[in-house]
């Protein structure tokens, strides 16, 4: 097997798309096994981070490292938006609840939309993501914009 770089970057992906490997060393050793002898766990670190991965539920329960559908930024006509279940705040912070899983996918979501709609950054959990509203933004109306964004019926 050849190890370009290109030969590596679709191995990664095919081995993520199984949804099997549960941590990076895992993933180092099975791409070792395919003959790609280089590779670290600084390297699958990197490769996790530029490809945008990130950890689910697996159909057999286990927590996984995956791809998300899209290796662009979701959008919220795809079904993404069903993830989101519960939307509050406390008048300092928002907090979204989402599907086990899904919150990584959803902040990367609302930290695209950025400092001009309001939100200064998101923490994101397995199912729970942390929005800090930026200094001046009425966290109420930020609140209202982001159950808009996923018509959230809650």
């Amino acid at each position: 097997m050849s190890n370009k770089p290109d030969s590596l970057s679709l191995a990664f992906k095919t081995l993520l798309a199984e949804e099997r490997c549960s941590s990076q060393l895992e993933i180092v050793n099975a791409l070792q096994e395919q003959g790609f002898h280089q590779i670290n766990q600084s390297k699958v670190s990197r490769m996790l981070s530029r490809f945008g991965a990130v950890r689910i539920r697996n159909t057999k329960g286990e927590t996984v490292y995956c791809l998300p559908n899209e290796l662009s930024v979701p959008s919220t006509t795809s079904p993404i938006k069903n993830l989101v279940l519960d939307i509050d705040h406390n008048h300092a912070i928002i907090v979204v609840k989402t599907s086990p899983g899904a919150a990584q996918l959803i902040a990367r979501l609302l930290d695209n939309l950025g400092k001009s709609e309001g939100i200064l950054g998101t923490i994101a959990g397995d199912d729970t993501i942390f929005i800090t509203p930026t200094q001046n933004c009425e966290i109420t109306k930020l609140m209202g914009d982001i159950e808009a964004l996923f018509d959230a019926a809650l």
